[in-house]
Order: structure tokens, then C-alpha cells, then sequence
């Protein structure tokens, strides 16, 4: 198994965003477009970013009804995404519409990735929301719905991918949440992990944001990342 470092070009404003993955797109396997680019001025951030030759992964966690979802899904595979979040908790039909969608959008080519429990949560706030027991359960729930309707992969924490991978081995696991201890920026995300962390649980894709966007050396911080992979035998893309 190889694990592919997927950079998170988390910007309001697209040429800045698209600044930043230039100088990065030698020591990266690809690139997250998440709701600030999706929903800025740009009316092409996708295309754009896509533009650069490595896969785009489109962050929309998409959430509402089965025909809404497979409408958005299709017009992203149109614009080039290689994969198209949703979440897992809209249900089995949701699921389905938006894997149909994405299909026929990218004629075949991207796959649907079900978001299971936002790493900005844990037990506490699920409890808040209604959803008795561990974040583990409900992961484990969600990833087993979501097998089971067509998707790719899954996107989880660290701590989740073992139960993830049990749960439905043919998967592939994208995890958020990477930390090196050398960004010193605030965190909203209560989940965090370790490179090695995220390696020696399988991860099959690292989503960094913050420690390679906000450094400040963005391709020096990518390639160390990379130099990590490469040590434990994991560089490139599965």
C-alpha cells in the first residue's frame, strides 16, 4: 500500500489558492478544494485548480435530498473533481443519487467519499445532537451504509480508520486532521494526528491544510511531509 498526501487549498480567493499549489504541485499528489473556493467569486475553482494535471478533491460534503445531491455531484464530476464529498448521515439514498450523479458527470472517471464524524467532533457533541454513543460506533455505522452504496472511500480521523478499514476493507480511507507540531496555529479540530499516526493506521490519503498552506516554506513543509512517506515506505499515490 502507498499513502498520497492531498494539499487542502483552503482560501477564499482562488489565485491565491492556485499560487500556493503551483509551488507545491512537484511534492504533492493532489489537491483539496473545500466550500471557501466552491462558494467564492470564482466561478471556476475546480477547472482551475484541476488545470494544474494532479487530481482535485472536491470538499462539498454535500447534505440534502437524494436529487439535489445528484445534481451537484454530476455538475462536479463535469468540472473535473476525481472525487466529491458527502456525508454519510444524508442515508443510503442520498448516497446512491450522488454516486449515480458523479458517474454520469465524469463519465466514470470520480468516486464519491462519505464523510463519517467531522473531526471538529467528539462523543460530547454527538451526544448533543442526538447520536447515542462513541464517535468508533457511529464510524462504524456510517462506514458500513456507505460500503454498501457504491462509494469509494470514506473520509475519517486517524483514530477511525482501523474500524473504518474492519468495517469495509475494499475502502479507501482519506484523513483530515494532520498535525506536525511545527504550524503553531489555533485548531478547531479535536481529532488530530501525527503523519506517522496516520501511516501506521493505513490511511491511504493525508488531507494537510494548515502546516503546509500556513508555513512558511509551503514546499519545503510539503516535502518533508513526503520525505516522512518515503521513510516508512508509503510515498505516492495507491
Amino acid at each position: 500500500m502507498t499513502t498520497g498526501l492531498i494539499v487542502a487549498l483552503d482560501f477564499p480567493d482562488v489565485d491565491q489558492a492556485m499560487a500556493i499549489a503551483r509551488g507545491v504541485r512537484d511534492h504533492v499528489d493532489g489537491f483539496k478544494v473545500g466550500h471557501e473556493l466552491l462558494f467564492g467569486p470564482d466561478a471556476a475553482p475546480v477547472e482551475r485548480v484541476a488545470g494544474l494535471g494532479l487530481p482535485v478533491f472536491a470538499d462539498a460534503k454535500l447534505h440534502d435530498i437524494p436529487a439535489t445531491v445528484e445534481a451537484g455531484a454530476r455538475q462536479l464530476g463535469r468540472r473535473g473533481a476525481r472525487w466529491v464529498t458527502v456525508h454519510a448521515s444524508g442515508g443510503r439514498q442520498m448516497l446512491e443519487a450522488a454516486v449515480a450523479g458523479l458517474n454520469e458527470g465524469s463519465e466514470g472517471s470520480a468516486g464519491v467519499l462519505a464523510v463519517s464524524v467531522l473531526t471538529s467532533l467528539g462523543d460530547d457533541d454527538l451526544a448533543a445532537i442526538g447520536m447515542m454513543g462513541e464517535v468508533g460506533d457511529q464510524v462504524s455505522r456510517l462506514v458500513a451504509l456507505s460500503a454498501s452504496s457504491g462509494v469509494e472511500g470514506v473520509v475519517c480521523a486517524v483514530s477511525e480508520v482501523a474500524t473504518a478499514k474492519s468495517t469495509a476493507p475494499g475502502l479507501i480511507a482519506f484523513t483530515p486532521g494532520i498535525r506536525t507540531g511545527k504550524e503553531g496555529v489555533s485548531d478547531d479540530q479535536k481529532r488530530t494526528s501525527t503523519v506517522e499516526e496516520a501511516v501506521a493506521a493505513g490511511s491511504d490519503y493525508l488531507v494537510v491544510g494548515r502546516p503546509i498552506t500556513r508555513h512558511s516554506d509551503p514546499a519545503g513543509a510539503a516535502q518533508s511531509i513526503k520525505n516522512q512517506l518515503s521513510d516508512s515506505g508509503m510515498d505516492g499515490m495507491g
